[in-house]
Parts: C-alpha cells; sequence; structure tokens
C-alpha cells in the first residue's frame, strides 16, 4: 500500500488516543443507541474533554489551533468502527466553521468554546420538506420585526437534532430575492416557538438522532443572524467543499473496515471443504475492491492536501463526494455478498454498514447533484 505522507508522529499518536476513546465510550454502547436511536449525551462531554471536538478551533475559544487533518484522524476512526450515530463531524467541522467564519466576535465568545468542550451539540437546518439539494427552493422565512426576526417554517432530516443545544437555520429574509435572499440564524433549542419532531425511523444510521424542526413565530434578536443578512447562500456554497471532504473521508474509511471484516470472514468461513477466500471468484472480488480503495484513499489524500491549501474547490469536492460514496456502496454490497446469509443480519457489523452507507449519495448534496457541478464547470 502506498503510504500517507500528510499525517505526522503528532497525528498518529492522536489517532491512537482517539481509537482508545471510541473503543471504551462507544463501541460497547453502539447498538443500544441504535434502538434508543440516539447516543448518550454524555459522550459530547467526554469526547470535549478528549480534545475531540472543534480542534481546529483558534486557542482564543477554547480549541487548539489544529489543522484539518485531527479533524480527519477522527472522522475515519468514526468510520473505520462503524460508529454511524456519532455526530462529531457535523458539529466540528460543517457547523462550527460557520460561526468561526461568519459570526461577529460575541457570537464566537459565547459559542465556541461551548462547542469545543461539549456542552453544546450543534445542527445546521438546511433540508425542508419541499427542498432538499436545491437550497434556493427553502421556504422557511425570517422576517424583520424591530429588533427581532420572526422565522416561521419547517426542516426535516436534520441531523443531530434531537441532541442539539443550538442549530443554524436557513431562512429567506427576501422570498424575492432568489439566493440573493437566504440568510442564516443561530437558534438556541429553548427558543419559544422552536419545537422538535419526532427521530425520523431510517432504513440505517439508526444511533444518529435525526429528527424534524419547527418554527412558529420564533423570536430572536437581530444579533443572533450569522454573517450578512442575504449572503446565506453564498456562505452555504463557500462551506460545501469542505463538508463535501468530510463525507468521502468517512466513505472511504467505511470501505477499508468492510474490507477488512470480509478478509477475515472469507479466510475462516468454509464451503466445498475450503475457505470462502481460496475460491478465484472471491480473491479477484476482494483485488477489485482493495485496488478501487487504493485509488479513493490516494484520491482523498490529495484532496486533503489541496484543502490544508485552501485550494480545494467545489467542482473536485464534488468529484470526491459522488466517487466515494459510490465506492463505498459498491464494496459493502461486495462485502455482504461474499458474507452470504450472515451478511443480511444485523449481528454483522457489514449488514449495518450497507444499511448507513446508502444515505452517503443522497446528504450534502445529491450524487446527481455532485455530477451536475462537475459538468458545469467543464463546459
Amino acid at each position: 500500500m502506498i503510504p500517507r505522507t500528510l499525517f505526522s508522529s503528532d497525528h498518529e499518536l492522536f489517532r491512537d488516543s482517539v481509537r482508545k476513546f471510541l473503543e471504551q465510550e462507544a463501541v460497547p454502547y453502539h447498538q443500544r443507541w441504535e434502538k434508543d436511536g440516539h447516543v448518550d449525551r454524555a459522550l459530547w462531554n467526554k469526547a470535549g474533554e478528549a480534545g475531540m471536538l472543534c480542534s481546529h478551533i483558534p486557542e482564543a475559544y477554547g480549541g487548539m489551533a489544529a489543522d484539518f487533518l485531527y479533524s480527519t484522524v477522527v472522522i475515519e476512526e468514526i468510520g473505520r468502527l462503524g460508529l454511524t450515530g456519532i455526530g462529531f463531524s457535523l458539529h466540528s467541522d460543517i457547523v462550527a466553521p460557520y460561526i468561526l467564519h461568519y459570526g461577529s466576535e460575541a457570537q464566537k465568545q459565547h459559542y465556541l468554546p461551548k462547542l469545543v468542550s461539549g456542552e453544546m451539540v450543534t445542527a445546521i437546518a438546511m433540508t425542508e420538506p419541499g427542498a432538499g439539494s436545491d437550497l434556493q427552493g427553502v421556504k422557511t422565512t425570517a422576517v424583520l420585526d424591530g429588533d427581532e426576526y420572526v422565522i416561521n417554517g419547517s426542516k426535516t432530516f436534520i441531523t443531530n437534532d434531537w441532541l442539539a443545544d443550538l442549530v443554524i437555520v436557513v431562512a429567506k429574509t427576501d422570498p424575492k430575492a432568489g439566493a440573493k435572499g437566504t440568510s442564516l440564524f443561530l437558534v438556541e433549542a429553548n427558543t419559544p416557538g422552536f419545537s422538535k419532531g419526532k427521530r425520523l425511523e431510517k432504513v440505517g444510521m439508526k444511533a444518529q438522532d435525526t429528527s424534524e424542526l419547527f418554527f412558529q413565530d420564533v423570536r430572536v434578536p437581530k444579533e443572533n443572524l450569522l454573517g450578512q443578512p442575504g449572503m446565506g447562500f453564498a456562505y452555504l456554497m463557500q462551506e460545501l467543499p469542505q463538508e463535501r471532504l468530510t463525507v468521502g473521508i468517512g466513505a472511504l474509511a467505511s470501505a477499508e473496515a468492510a474490507l477488512q471484516w470480509t478478509l477475515d470472514y472469507t479466510r475462516e468461513r468454509k464451503a466445498f471443504s475450503k475457505a470462502v477466500a481460496d475460491f478465484q471468484n472471491t480473491r479477484f472480488k476482494l483485488a477489485e475492491m482493495a485496488t478501487e480503495i487504493q485509488v479513493g484513499r490516494v484520491f482523498i489524500d490529495r484532496c486533503l492536501a489541496l484543502h490544508l491549501q485552501g485550494k480545494l474547490d467545489v467542482p473536485t469536492a464534488a468529484m470526491l463526494k459522488y466517487w466515494s460514496t459510490d465506492l463505498q456502496c459498491r464494496v459493502l454490497d461486495e462485502c455482504v455478498q461474499l458474507h452470504g446469509g450472515y451478511g443480511y443480519m444485523w449481528e454483522y457489523p457489514v449488514a449495518r454498514a450497507w444499511a448507513d452507507a446508502r444515505v452517503q449519495r443522497i446528504y450534502a448534496g445529491t450524487n446527481e447533484i455532485m455530477k451536475e457541478i462537475i459538468a458545469r464547470s467543464l463546459v
């Protein structure tokens, strides 16, 4: 295998600590969390104490000012262990950057230390019943009334929502202005008129607390506007490359884990008096998956290098997101097949990973939208 040269010895020491933390604090409980529909709230506080949340945040706001590779380590280790209920990356690498990059100094001082410590869990409310990948179709409104904005609307498929203490809400401040009429707001969970619906019953990612949100005359101070009015869509577009990179990182880690599970299984499982791994079809399938995963790993690391330099553009991130998640789903499907009937049993990690993976081709922009973004950059 091609060595990964981006990661220093400090990164690998951090990886060891993350893996030990997850093996102790998450792996033994994840099946229970799948039944509960959410992880234990205390896990967030423990992760904050372990330095696993928002490590990139500057020291002035309680973070470590670490590079994105520390976030990468957390995403990879969660992916390799199949801990899809844990929404640390959305909190650290998607929500926190909006506050860091576009928030006022008062917002940063108030919220960022709480995100780093795990005192606050965060979510971002983009998707609506009638608006998914097309964010310009958002119907939730925020109308200025004196010194407050009044928010009305609903959201769905919101990750981390059930446990979230703070939500970034995408709303229209000028419905007639299209994309330029979109703004972002910081809304705390205890705000009057803001309510959470039932936890949604999903095919996979059963331990992830995904819910609906409802806003009925929710009043927030003008100071809760994130950045400038009408700039929300532009902010979303600027942050999407990192979001799609995080999806790709997790996808490859999941595929690598599934391949290892399948190698172990096929070496031990017997059919017609010999190991399943000794059949030519099995060996060729394993060879194909190993090759494609290695190709994906090189591409991921190249995108990571570009991102560290601030050069990961929107089309390249779209390429990474669609290709890596398609690969993840192909690999997991093959791995389930090589497990035979046991691959369809929930007690086997490959079955849960297979179910968990399918949504990867949908969220953060569907893979069809990714191809449209790529195509537009070519002509």
